[in-house]
């Protein structure tokens, strides 16, 4: 880390501006190398209009204000922020130029800073150099990634939250509690012989539940977190030509998937996403559910079962034409997943007396009536919209990181020994072992347990300029 790094941080290509990014111990050094203005001296979050030179072309290094500048000489003219340590994103000296969007000047003026000392910047580079330097915990060095390729305000409120501290202060708080009682504990140890007692077993006990109780909330909300980071899998099921491609097409506004009156003519999947009141609703069409001699409609069926053990929700879609009341809940347990949220939804309602269907269809929850061929689907979208409203009012902590749910997992599992080990009478030495082993799987979570290999893993993840 005692280098300074250089790189792009905003995306390739033409734009109205492009941002180049230097942090490390020599970034003002070496942006004043190649700056028209004298920088060295000035302070911290403060920005400055100047020309950015080629140092090539002069018989002086020192490219400061007042000296005579040709034109041919001159790349491009950029505003330069100063951000001195620790007071920046890195912990480090940092400089951010922003420069006109052309990539010809954005890649000259990192081959310029490359010249004069700067080393291209690893995928997160700067990003785990912030986390290095203390200026956030691992869990938020993770959000920083999360904020990034949020594509929904649900999704970003959960990164932002984290990014916050979100549940890794509480972890720190709690679990620096029980470093002091281990610390008790092996300090016992040390006195072995003499059969005394340091660690109040009552406080110890009550502790660990909080803890554990902390831990398994955080480690249950994983699913629902999960869901909500990557869009609800929203699976469209039904019998052939019940109007699967025909809903598909009309909730994204656009045609989409191939509509027939030829029974059988999906044979994969169709999958289009879009958000509803800041929830991404990833909309799954899929072949129709029937007995098929057909070698490659039978593998599309095949796909509808895996997607229906997979979705987060399922729009079972029947002709209400042609469906009684018996007929659809067989068709619904038929599908083998009574543990799945299923909205029934009768189609083309256009074409029958929907008094009658109201009063047929009655004992179904959620049962929704639209005419798919019409666009007559506003109650469907209504019913979406209010689940998605309960998703976005929700208050609990989420976890959404594969990571964090399996040290939360550990974590849970060493507690639960410490817990049992208290009400059995466990010798001193095995519970300070349990506590070690809770203490470290807490730790890999923060951050304050980690391996070079964890980090590389999570930080190549990230875009290179972050």
């Amino acid at each position: 880390m005692s280098h300074t790094i250089v790189a792009l941080a905003t995306p390739v290509g033409i734009g109205a501006i492009g941002v180049i990014r230097l942090s490390g111990h020599d970034a003002i050094q070496i942006a004043q190398s190649v700056f028209s203005k004298d920088i060295r001296n000035k302070p911290s979050h403060t920005l400055h209009f100047g020309k950015i030179i080629s140092p090539i072309h002069t018989a002086s290094a020192n490219h400061l204000e007042g000296e005579p500048i040709t034109q041919a000489q001159v790349l491009d003219e950029v505003v330069l922020s100063i951000f001195k340590a620790p007071q920046s994103y890195t912990g480090e000296n940092s400089i951010e130029i922003s420069c006109h969007g052309s990539y010809f000047i954005q890649q000259k003026i990192i081959e310029l800073l490359i010249v004069q000392g700067a080393q291209t910047a690893k995928p997160g580079e700067f990003t785990m150099r912030a986390f290095i330097n203390g200026k956030l915990d691992l869990t938020q060095a993770e959000a920083v990634a999360d904020l990034i390729a949020s594509d929904s305000a649900l999704s970003h409120k959960m990164a932002m939250d984290q990014m916050r501290g979100g549940f890794s202060n509480k972890i720190k708080e709690l679990r620096q509690q029980l470093i002091d009682f281990a610390s008790l504990i092996e300090l016992e140890l040390d006195f072995g012989e003499e059969d005394v007692e340091f660690a109040d077993r009552n406080h110890l006990y009550n502790l660990v539940s909080e803890i554990h109780l902390f831990v398994t909330t955080l480690k249950d909300s994983f699913a629902l977190g999960n869901v909500l980071k990557n869009g609800i899998a929203t699976v469209i099921a039904g019998k052939p030509n019940a109007g699967k491609s025909t809903l598909l097409n009309a909730l994204l506004n656009e045609e989409r998937a191939i509509v027939s009156s030829i029974p059988g003519t999906t044979r994969d999947t169709v999958e289009e996403a879009i958000t509803i009141n800041g929830v991404v609703f990833r909309f799954i069409d899929t072949a129709g559910i029937r007995q098929s001699g057909d070698e490659i409609e039978g593998m599309g069926i095949e796909k509808t079962y895996e997607k229906l053990k997979l979705a987060d929700l399922i729009l079972y879609i029947f002709d209400a034409n042609i469906t009684n009341p018996l007929e659809l809940a067989q068709e619904i347990k038929d599908l083998n997943v009574s543990d799945k949220l299923i909205i029934p939804i009768a189609n083309k309602t256009d074409l029958c007396d929907k008094n009658k269907l109201l009063l047929g269809f009655s004992e179904f929850a959620n049962l929704c009536y639209i005419s798919g061929k019409k666009g007559y689907i506003l109650e469907l979208t209504s019913l979406l919209q209010t689940h998605a409203e309960k998703l976005n009012q929700t208050s609990q902590t989420l976890v959404n990181n594969s990571r964090h749910f399996e040290a939360l997992h550990h974590s849970a599992k060493a507690l639960e020994e410490v817990m049992n080990g208290l009400n059995t009478g466990l010798s001193g030495d095995f519970i300070a072992l349990d506590i070690r082993k809770a203490l470290f799987h807490l730790g890999e979570i923060t951050g304050e347990i980690s391996s070079d290999d964890l980090l590389a893993n999570i930080f190549s993840r990230f875009c290179i300029g972050k």
